[in-house]
């Protein structure tokens, strides 16, 4: 056997590459929330360093970004029951089911990542916009969760590829 095919055997089974996907989902949307969270967080601070009176106002701004950590956390967990680490029946996954898996990760992955990133960037601009006029925090608020629609989105279309698409 040649190490090309050992490595292959490794890594290309089923409950690995199930494995990986949920792994990838929550580590890509996690990664995306933390940058998100710390851009508002570094505006908040620059403008609570003058208003320490509106650290309630933009506390909200600056948590938005971290749901989409949340989102794949939710997406790991499901891939682990479903998957059948949770009961010890993962052993049985075939390689296209961990293939199915690791795809239906997908978008949880990519989308969460970026969403969180961006949505980080708008939550700043709110956080400006309320350091100027402070009763201006719910239009902050609904510009930073638009970019949260395509969040929810991507959670979906993972959620019901997981539950719906991959038979055991």
């Amino acid at each position: 056997m040649d190490f090309l095919t050992t490595l292959s055997t490794i890594f290309l089974n089923g409950p690995v590459l199930a494995f990986l996907g949920g792994s990838l989902a929550a580590v890509g949307s996690g990664w995306g929330s933390a940058k998100g969270v710390g851009i508002a967080g570094e505006a908040a601070a620059g403008v609570l360093s003058e208003k320490p009176e509106l650290f309630g106002k933009l506390l909200i701004l600056q948590a938005l970004p971290g749901t989409q950590g949340i989102y794949g956390l939710l997406t790991w967990f499901i891939v682990m029951v479903k998957a059948g680490f949770l009961d010890g029946t993962y052993t049985s996954l075939t390689t296209t089911q961990g293939l199915l898996f690791f795809a239906a990760c997908l978008p949880v992955m990519i989308v969460e990542y970026t969403s969180a990133i961006s949505q980080g960037r708008v939550a700043a601009n709110g956080i400006l916009m309320v350091a100027h006029k402070p009763d201006e925090q719910s239009k902050g608020i609904v510009l930073a969760a638009m970019v949260e629609t395509y969040a929810i989105l991507a959670l979906l279309a993972s959620m019901l590829m997981i539950l719906l698409g991959i038979h055991r």
